[in-house]
């Protein structure tokens, strides 16, 4: 495993770590602790030291699961949560100092830690991003213990420019793939200025980029890939990167014919992003054991060689940025 520094917050953490939406069973299914426990375990053992959660995954029990894995842990393990898509409606009014304050409260006894290594605002609204008393909350939080970091997790490009206006704000995670490039354009270069560390979420595209989809594929009725097609539950940007399912599938299909027989697909798009210097770290998701396995072996792949990242940016630039590039 190789180790990078997450900006300003100084933690040296493992360039391919584990985001945990989908952990204990796919997206909608019940949660089962022992898959989550055997998950993250074989993460950990194989030195991933940092793990994204939420108070939000599996109603809470995602954030459990966590807790209970890195007392068990022989080494440090970084937790990074978020806060805030609990508020329901879901509006930068009902964003206030004392709900946030009491997430992540909640957060420190579930997780049972005494300080909350890193805790993101999840995707707030846009406005928030204009109310410096929501970000001097966490500064308090921070000079009472009960955080390390502040971070945010945002849709939009220009949602993170606002957030580096804060010197507070420690980390930015966001969408970036082979499918959505535009955080490389002006936004990574500006982080890397303020030496904001970058945590990059959704690298497969919502398992589009696994290379395992046709346009026949089913989803169950309670994962997001069936419902939030048209962004119905939440921003549609968080379900294949925002592209028509079809339309992606057709951009993969002419992806795998442009490459080596032998290409793993999730290889390459993990690489893909880890290629970028700017990236703190990537956090594919895995529902499963051999899930972690497989992602664990892009780290040890070489870089894509120049004539392959020419093709994957001839097929972006034709199929999927005209569909996606303007809206985040």
């Amino acid at each position: 495993m190789n180790y990078r520094t997450l900006g300003k917050t100084g933690f040296e953490i493992s360039e391919i770590s584990l985001g945990t939406w989908q952990l204990g069973g796919k997206w909608g299914t019940d949660f089962d602790h022992d898959l989550a426990q055997k998950t993250l375990e074989k993460a950990i053992d194989n030195g991933v030291n940092f793990i994204d959660t939420a108070d939000v995954y599996k109603a809470t029990e995602s954030e459990k699961a966590v807790g209970k894995a890195i007392k068990n842990a022989s080494n440090r393990v970084y937790v990074a949560t978020k806060c805030g898509r609990q508020i329901d409606p879901h509006t930068s009014e009902n964003y206030t100092t004392e709900a946030l304050r009491g997430y992540v409260e909640d957060s420190l006894k579930r997780l049972d830690v005494e300080a909350i290594d890193l805790i993101q605002l999840h995707c707030p609204p846009t406005d928030v991003y204009y109310r410096p008393e929501i970000f001097g909350e966490f500064e308090k939080m921070k000079e009472e213990g009960k955080i390390l970091n502040l971070g945010v997790s945002v849709e939009k490009v220009e949602e993170g420019l606002k957030a580096l206006e804060y010197d507070n704000v420690t980390t930015i995670q966001v969408i970036y793939n082979m499918f959505r490039q535009r955080p490389h354009e002006l936004l990574f270069p500006k982080a890397k200025e303020k030496n904001v560390g970058l945590i990059v979420r959704v690298p497969l595209a919502s398992g589009l980029l696994t290379g395992k989809f046709t346009k026949d594929t089913e989803f169950g009725e309670s994962d997001h890939r069936n419902f939030n097609r048209e962004g119905d539950a939440f921003d549609v940007g968080e379900t294949f990167s925002g592209i028509p399912f079809e339309a992606g599938v057709e951009a993969v299909d002419k992806l795998k014919n442009a490459l080596p027989d032998d290409t793993n697909l999730v290889h390459l798009a993990l690489r893909w992003v880890l290629m970028r210097n700017e990236v703190g770290c990537v956090i594919p998701g895995a529902s499963k054991v051999e899930h972690v396995e497989s992602n664990l072996e892009a780290a040890e792949k070489p870089d894509i060689p120049f004539d392959i990242m020419k093709e994957i940016d001839k097929i972006y630039e034709s199929d999927i940025k005209p569909l996606v590039h303007q809206r985040w």
